[in-house]
């Protein structure tokens, strides 16, 4: 089984429930964190919003990294 990296780092063992899109960190249900990228349309219509955001798991280091530290998830 996958282990969370972040856990394995403080000599915890938890299993990994998902991994980070930017840096493949395995990561348990206390370091994921769900962010809503609001998404545009493509071909034909690129200018149209989607109606619903796509969720996608980061670490809170990816995080603050590419959205920066006031990010709120």
């Amino acid at each position: 089984m996958l282990k969370c990296y972040d856990c394995l780092e403080k000599s915890k063992e938890n299993e990994a429930v998902g991994i980070c899109i930017v840096c493949g960190k395995g990561l348990c249900m206390e370091h994921i964190k769900q962010v809503e990228f609001p998404m545009k349309g493509g071909y034909p219509l690129p200018h149209l919003n989607l109606k619903k955001d796509l969720p996608r798991m980061m670490c809170r280091e990816c995080i603050d990294s590419i959205l920066g530290e006031d990010f709120c998830v």
